[in-house]
């Protein structure tokens, strides 16, 4: 199969179990999907559904209790926790609701520090950082610390950062879900550049049915499985601004 049509990240199977007092929840019972380079995919739910835990699984934060979480091929499962921190590192980029930026460091060392825990050269890293935060519209901005920034800069920040090391796969959740609705179109529009771009493949959990219609497919968690659907409706609304 040529690489650019085979899933950089594939989920089978994926079981998920918590245990309330008494009671057990299960959240994920049986999850399976695959994901190529450079598609966007919207991944839907209602809260509670278990999103932000599939999430955490595909990123390898947290383990399973059964099935696989495959990256490049590679069964992460098998691996050690210090692998896996390591195939976390190169391989998976985070985004999330909020930013969590270092409030101390400006939006470009933001960017670096990433790139020097994974043993680049500071002058390196800071090429690097460059690119990603021109590419998003920043390069005016890099020497800003966070509380100088509008919370669209900063998100904008914060995807640089997820895409320092140049990652195969990037996981965000709710990344516009803290953004007024003008603001997060246009992060969202950078962030789908950026995906088409470089090549990496992203699911973003969100709620935005009109964001959703505009990436490639949307997967619905619905008790526990994931369903692969076409939001109708919103692609519709989508086509007719």
């Amino acid at each position: 199969m040529d690489s650019k049509t085979s899933p950089v990240l594939r989920l089978e199977r994926l079981e998920r179990a918590y245990t309330q007092g008494n009671r057990r929840i299960d959240v994920l019972k049986g999850a399976s999907a695959s994901f190529l380079p450079g598609e966007a995919v919207a991944l839907l739910g209602p809260s509670g559904a278990g999103k932000s835990t599939l999430l955490h699984i595909a990123g390898l934060l947290e383990r399973p209790d059964g099935g696989q979480v495959l990256i490049n091929g590679i069964d992460c499962g098998r691996l050690s926790d210090n692998e896996q921190t390591r195939v976390r590192r190169m391989e998976v980029g985070f985004v999330y609701q909020f930013h969590h930026l270092l409030p101390e460091f400006s939006a470009l060392e933001n960017v670096v520090l990433p790139q020097l825990i994974l043993g680049l050269s500071r002058d390196q890293a800071e090429i690097r950082a460059k690119e990603r935060l021109k590419s998003l519209g920043l390069e005016e901005r890099w020497d800003h610390r966070p509380a100088q920034l509008s919370g669209g800069e900063q998100q904008r920040v914060a995807i640089a950062r997820a895409v320092a090391n140049d990652p195969k796969v990037l996981l965000a959740d709710e990344p516009t879900g803290n953004l007024d609705p003008h603001t997060a179109q246009l992060v969202f529009e950078q962030l789908l550049k950026l995906v088409r771009q470089s090549g990496v493949a992203a699911v973003v959990a969100t709620h935005n049915l009109d964001l959703a219609a505009r990436m490639d497919r949307t997967l619905r968690l619905m008790e526990g499985r994931l369903i692969e659907e076409e939001v109708v409706v919103a692609r519709a609304e989508a086509g007719r601004r």
